[in-house]
């Protein structure tokens, strides 16, 4: 046998057998041309992928449009779809002449290449519709973003259908949007619509778990639904918008009809993205249940519209903890009774819509209670046996300081009686500016079986000003050394303001104790300015 040497000494056998065997063992296609680019010689797997070219073909006019063009280019690789495979091929010169093809089948690799684009492409269109649906906490605006995210990555046309937010609303509300259209478009449901739509009257009542696809759908049962010139669709899938709670609707993902149809991905991609529009949605829904609480509970507890009494002029001053509902535990209150007024200010105890509650049910006390008492002292003893008795009131803990006064008006100014509870002393403000405090004591209301309260009474000559307030306001803290307003500052600011109206009065004590805070948090703040005028 003869043998070859390599540069390095290695011998090679020259078996031509040997050699063909080698060549047919190669994973790749190898062929081999002379100078003409003629075919020289072929092993076995090109004979399997490229069964066309055999010895003696020339490559530059063979049945492989990719090649060809490669070779007549002078190119070194190519890349082909050739019976159902893709190939990828490079060009190497020979030794002595022409060249040697490498063609590689390279199907698979792309297969795992694209499958992990569409998973990547799948897990980004994901993470945005969680970020994007759970912006909003508006049910229009949740709709909105599910349709139009789903068009055209999962459907050229996607349509939510809502479960009704009233149950006796008959028709049901759709939002469509559509590939090219410049928003989505809003319409009802007809009644006929879901027994026409398979799957949709499940999805709609929580009894369809996972997407159902619609194949061959007549286009009457969608037009209502579908834009104009849309034309036959090719399939649509029906998605439950599944929550927590049972369904808050259906996702209808309509495909044309020269679209491909949902695979085993893209339906479970349409029932993870419906999931997560379908929780979006109720979560909307939950707040805006909850919104619309607080605005029934805000506009009970406001502060409210002071009565105009003869011979006497007031005003009020209220702040909440926090801003976003505008509710707390302070309050003031002034009811008219045929000698004049009675009023109450007070603090109860805790924040937010815990306090603002037993605030209600204090006012609520006091609106039934003095329709039998006027008196301040009689009428503080039957609210706090009104609060102390209320059921589960020991368990809660919850009780309130109080200031309550009755104003009665004569030509000589105005008489006022106050009863107190635990509540700081309201303070006197003289025509001529000085500030006085009003002790009255006792405890707070509703916190003691034996409870003690007291009465005082002082009169208001005319132009004489009575501030009743909340401890919110002495015990604000400013950013520097946490220092808190006092009563020395705010016996200050009264009276500079001293001559001035309520109005006023109470805006310069805010503006105050404002700027005391410096943007820091508070604590709820409730003022009730009372002067004597002039009789009308």
């Amino acid at each position: 046998m003869t043998t070859t040497r390599q540069p390095s000494g290695t011998a090679l056998p020259a078996d031509s057998r040997l050699a063909r065997e080698l060549l047919d063992g190669l994973a790749e296609a190898v062929l081999t041309t002379d100078e003409t680019g003629r075919v020289t010689l072929t092993n076995a797997m090109a004979a399997e992928l490229l069964p066309e070219i055999t010895a003696g073909t020339e490559l530059a006019s063979c049945p492989v449009p990719a090649l060809a063009r490669a070779v007549a280019d002078n190119a070194d690789r190519f890349d082909a779809d050739h019976h159902g495979r893709r190939l990828r091929g490079a060009r190497r010169h020979l030794a002595r002449s022409g060249y040697a093809w490498y063609i590689r089948d390279v199907t698979e690799e792309h297969a795992r290449a694209d499958a992990l684009r569409a998973e990547r492409a799948r897990t980004a269109f994901l993470a945005q519709a969680g970020s994007q649906l759970g912006l909003s906490l508006h049910r229009d605006q949740v709709l909105l973003t599910a349709t139009t995210l789903a068009v055209p990555y999962l459907a050229d046309v996607a349509v939510a259908l809502p479960r009704p937010a009233v149950p006796a609303e008959q028709h049901a509300r759709w939002i469509r949007y559509a590939d090219g259209e410049p928003a989505p478009v809003t319409g009802l449901a007809g009644t006929a619509l879901t027994s026409t739509v398979p799957g949709l009257a499940e999805a709609l009542a929580g009894d369809l778990a996972e997407p159902v696809a619609w194949l061959d759908a007549e286009p009457a049962d969608l037009a209502a639904m579908l834009p104009t010139g849309f034309g036959p669709p090719g399939i649509v899938l029906v998605s439950p918008l599944l929550s927590a709670s049972g369904s808050a609707g259906a996702l209808l993902l309509v495909r044309r009809a020269g679209r491909a149809g949902f695979d085993r991905r893209d339906v479970e991609l349409a029932r993870e993205f419906a999931a997560r529009a379908g929780a979006a949605l109720a979560t909307a829904d939950l707040h805006g249940e909850q919104a619309h609480l607080a605005r029934v509970l805000q506009a009970s507890l406001l502060p409210p519209e002071l009565p105009t009494e003869p011979g006497v002029t007031m005003a009020g001053g209220y702040r909440a903890a926090g801003d976003t509902l505008r509710i707390g535990g302070d309050f003031y209150e002034v009811f008219p009774h045929p000698r004049g007024a009675l009023f109450a200010v007070g603090d109860v105890c805790g924040r937010g819509v815990g306090a603002a509650v037993l605030t209600g049910r204090v006012r609520q006390s006091l609106q039934t209670l003095r329709l039998v008492e006027q008196r301040p002292l009689e009428l503080i003893h039957l609210l706090d046996r009104a609060l102390f008795d209320a059921p589960g009131a020991a368990g809660r803990s919850q009780f309130t300081t109080l200031l309550l006064g009755s104003l009665e008006c004569g030509p000589a100014g105005v008489d006022v009686r106050i009863a107190g509870g635990g509540h700081p002393a309201p303070l006197l403000v003289t025509a001529d500016g000085t500030v006085t405090p009003v002790p009255v004591g006792g405890t707070p209301v509703g916190a003691l079986a034996v409870a003690r309260f007291a009465e005082t009474r002082v009169h208001l000559d005319q132009g004489d000003l009575l501030l009743a307030y909340t401890n919110g306001v002495t015990e604000a803290r400013g950013p520097r050394d946490a220092a808190m307003f006092g009563e020395a500052r705010l016996r200050a600011a009264l009276a500079s303001a001293a001559g001035q109206p309520p109005a006023v009065l109470i805006d310069r004590v805010l503006q105050a104790v404002d700027g005391w805070l410096d943007g820091q948090a508070h604590d709820d703040i409730a003022m009730l300015a009372v002067r004597a005028s002039a009789p009308g």
